[in-house]
């Protein structure tokens, strides 16, 4: 009897791939756009992909590719900073504190410069090792190690100079209060 091969199944990497994309670009279009154009360059090189590699990883590396071959066609980085912007200011809820403190981190690691940014996402949020990240990106181990490393130093600091919400203060009791 056969052995079937496992299936090229793309499907159960969408969720990734969507959330990795939508970091590179920032908006959920444009997001969606890249996956789309990664899928189809995928199933046009099917045939490239090693029989018991990583279908992950090496759809992460499509999607990566796919991303830098936008930039060099002219995408505007200033242009995704400013339809991310909007985007977070309408979607905050202002009376939140977490969701503030949420949108302080999101903004820092939109911040962070996009060879940073992508490094730190395959490893920190799609739970990459480091060697099928590098490989993703398609860079040594020691290049992404920095990365990351730069990354997290850039957040560290960020997080130090960020003010927290003074004016939020527990009072007890019912009477007013002299100075």
């Amino acid at each position: 009897m056969e052995r079937k091969e496992r299936p090229f199944d793309v499907i159960g990497q969408l969720a990734a791939l969507r959330r990795y994309a939508r970091s590179l670009v920032r908006n959920s279009d444009d997001a969606e756009d890249l996956v789309h154009d990664a899928l189809v360059r995928a199933y046009e090189k099917k045939q490239s992909f090693r029989s018991g590699g990583n279908l992950r990883t090496w759809l992460l590396s499509i999607v990566h590719n796919a991303h830098i071959d936008r930039v060099r066609q002219g995408r505007s980085l200033t242009r995704r900073h400013d339809e991310a912007a909007v985007e977070a200011e309408q979607s905050l809820p202002a009376a939140q504190e977490h969701a503030v403190r949420l949108q302080q981190v999101r903004n820092a690691f939109f911040r962070l410069p996009e060879e940073q940014r992508e490094a730190l996402h395959l490893v920190a949020i799609e739970d990459l090792s480091y060697q099928e990240a590098a490989a993703a990106l398609g860079v040594p181990i020691g290049t992404l190690m920095s990365r990351i490393s730069r990354a997290r130093a850039q957040l560290r600091e960020i997080e130090e100079a960020t003010p927290r919400a003074p004016h939020l203060r527990l009072i007890e009791g019912g009477g007013n209060e002299s100075s």
